[in-house]
């Protein structure tokens, strides 16, 4: 038989839960933010957080409200969340409710993770292969409580989220891997207004049988009795043996989807009624009547819960709402590389082009932060890359470190996220830009938001290499430029370097950079085989050489007497775009200066104003599309704020508003920039 303590907390917590349901629900225009409340799931939530240890990881999602009491949280700390205070303590007001996350003592660690349905599979899973890795090559990480014990990971999940494409990437690589996770599914039958009969073909238990490795239970989640007990075996057994298990637990759905889908918009009272049925309260309330536990001791739990509740509640609501002046914070987590160091060009150093630039980089970090790994698709020691771009690297620092993924473009830059969260810096892959999209999603509802939302707690220090641009006929899904796409996405840092000294200083300063940097790698620069393009070869600079994010380069300076005749102008561009402005100036000596932008996001803005107003005309150059494209955005930005001191409309050049580059290398010329056109433009330009 349980003990009845056991049995008495977890019905005092039921209670407690049920009744701030039901103050938010009287008390609907304090609690205006949408949310959701545990009512139904309380029973198999509080068995699972009983379990765990301050060492562990938990995914919640945002149903679970009885979980995050179960692990100890107050309701007053909850409910700020609620409220959307400024003690909120997992997110400053910033987040829905029961949208957490936690990183201290005596409490496991609570990822941040999205509203999307299932999206937190990956990153979760990302924790539990970071896990697993550290304890298999006994790695050590300062201020890591957890590596070296036998820590799990809970990612709950609701039954809808099932059907995700992206849950399936998570159960592929935990059941290959052999992770040390926990995938609960609360099982209420309902997606938002899709019944499970609409929406599945099957059940999460039937599902997950086609994952050989993972085990499985299906259990009544609403009795919490026998949540306990197999909550209790499965977390064991995964301590001990070190293997993925889903539980779907069977629960009924008592709230509303939120506070604005109401259950009688699109629930029959029939199916209510069947619900009800079920409700865990009044199943523990038997248990304990039959553990010997009085009636009067279960109202006294009763009332105790209701008036602690309510006063929790009066004191949340009367809590200080956020510092408006406050609300850019947190956006990055701050960088330690700020200024330029180390040798650019050391005297007797060779020449090296930008992949082994890249490649020596990578090395040379790996040499000296154990924590660094490297993973994509085709990475690893069979290939090392398919621009051989990771050549050498796992036979150097092992398969443990240097490995290959599926194709899974979602799980490549998800799981960075746990990976993070764990200790870990990954170096990750997504083989061409052109296949960026499946992993978009990662990037934006994950990846983006964490730092901000998680006010600096899980910021998501990762390097995404992605090789872009178009030469020699590389066709319509080999030959994209996404910078506009990356950076719509705020929250992610892009660098766009056009020479071997600047990948590898680039590389080094993105790696150091607790944030997540996307490093965009022209495939035409890699070897300098495109004609014009030699100088992106250069001497390999030192081992501590670092360039800062946000600092560009002038490239060509204009001379000083073209400046004072008032006969020049300036070319902003990067990648490609630097090899063009370069022949596309030999045709006016003198008269041009160019600047290589480098980063992206951040953007050295103080170098581009100089520039322009130094010139007085400007050409924002690139390879993409123009139309509505960064150029002509940061032509935009250069119109307002350097407009008296412009002799010219700020022009920009770009790649022809086509939604493909397509495969004939004659068809391609024709939709890129290319030195002669942009030298048509520097005379039109310079005739102001």
């Amino acid at each position: 038989m349980m003990d009845a303590a056991i049995l008495l907390q977890a019905y005092q917590l039921m209670r407690t839960a049920y009744s701030m349901a039901g103050l938010f629900e009287q008390n609907r225009a304090i609690c205006k933010y949408v949310h959701s409340v545990s009512r139904g799931h309380e029973a198999i939530q509080l068995a699972t957080a009983f379990q765990l240890l301050p060492y562990d990881f938990v995914s919640p999602y945002y149903r679970d409200e009885s979980l995050l009491l179960g692990l100890g949280f107050t309701p007053y700390q909850i409910m700020l969340q609620l409220l959307a205070k400024a003690d909120d303590p997992f997110s400053g007001g910033r987040e829905y409710y029961s949208h957490p996350s936690y990183k201290g003592e005596g409490k496991p660690t609570i990822l941040h993770q999205s509203s999307a349905t299932g999206m937190q599979a990956i990153p979760s899973t990302g924790i539990a292969q970071a896990i697993a890795h550290c304890e298999k090559t006994g790695l050590k990480i300062p201020g890591q409580k957890y590596i070296g014990e036998p820590a799990v990971v809970v990612c709950s999940l609701g039954d809808a989220s099932i059907t995700e494409g992206e849950v399936s990437e998570a159960f592929q690589v935990a059941a290959l891997k052999k992770l040390p996770i926990i995938y609960l599914v609360q099982d209420n039958s309902w997606g938002i207004s899709v019944s499970a009969e609409e929406a599945r073909a099957m059940d999460a238990y039937q599902y997950v049988a086609g994952f050989p490795g993972i085990e499985r239970i299906k259990i009544d989640g609403s009795d919490f009795l026998e949540c306990y007990t197999v909550m209790q075996k499965v977390i064991e057994l995964v301590r001990k043996y070190r293997c993925p298990f889903l539980v779907q637990a069977k629960v009924p759905l008592l709230g509303h989807h939120t506070s604005g889908v109401r259950m009688e918009f699109y629930r029959s009272k029939e199916d209510l009624a069947h619900h009800r049925a079920h409700d865990p309260i009044p199943i523990l309330r038997q248990r304990l009547l039959d553990a010997d536990i009085t009636e009067e001791q279960i109202q006294a739990v009763e009332i105790k819960a209701g008036d602690e509740a309510n006063k929790q509640f009066q004191a949340a609501a009367a809590a200080a709402e956020p510092d408006p002046s406050h609300a850019a914070d947190f956006v990055f987590a701050p960088t330690t590389v700020l200024e330029e160091r180390g040798e650019r060009s050391p005297s007797g150093s060779e020449k090296i082009i930008m992949v082994d630039a890249a490649l020596f980089a990578i090395r040379e970090i790996m040499e000296e932060f154990p924590e660094a790994i490297v993973y994509g698709q085709d990475v690893g020691r069979r290939l090392g890359g398919v621009f051989r771009e990771t050549a050498t690297l796992a036979e150097r620092f092992g398969d443990d470190r240097v490995f290959n993924t599926a194709i899974q473009e979602a799980y490549i830059i998800g799981s960075t996220v746990g990976m993070s969260a764990a200790g870990l810096k990954p170096i990750v892959e997504i083989q061409f830009a052109d296949y960026i999209y499946p992993g978009f999603n990662q990037l934006v509802t994950e990846i983006s938001k964490s730092c901000y939302l998680s006010m600096g707690k899980f910021p998501v220090q990762t390097v995404i290499r992605i090789p872009v641009g178009a030469y020699n006929g590389g066709g319509p899904y080999h030959s994209g430029s996404i910078e506009s796409t990356l950076l719509s996405v705020k929250g992610i840092k892009v660098v766009y370097p056009s020479n071997a000294a600047d990948m590898k200083g680039l590389m080094k300063a993105a790696f150091l950079d607790p944030n997540p940097v996307v490093m965009l790698e022209h495939k035409g620069l890699y070897w300098s085989k495109v004609q014009g393009t030699e100088e992106a070869k250069t001497i390999e600079p030192s081992k501590d050489y670092v360039i800062p994010l946000g600092k560009g380069s002038v490239v060509l300076r204009a001379e000083e007497n073209e400046l004072t005749a008032g006969d020049t102008c300036c070319i902003i561009t990067y990648g490609m775009g630097v090899y063009w402005a370069k022949a596309a100036a030999k045709n006016f000596p003198g008269k041009i200066e160019i600047i290589d932008l480098r980063s992206l996001y951040p953007l050295d803005e103080d170098l581009i104003s100089e520039s322009v107003n130094r010139h007085g005309r400007c050409m924002v150059l690139t390879e993409e599309q123009q139309n509505n494209s960064f150029a002509e955005a940061l032509a935009g930005r250069i119109s307002r704020e350097c407009f008296s001191h412009l002799d010219a409309p700020v022009q920009v050049l770009g790649a022809l508003d086509v939604p493909a580059i397509p495969m004939n290398v004659n068809l391609e010329k024709a939709i890129l920039p290319d030195s002669e056109k942009l030298a048509s433009r520097i005379k039109d330009l310079l005739l102001y």
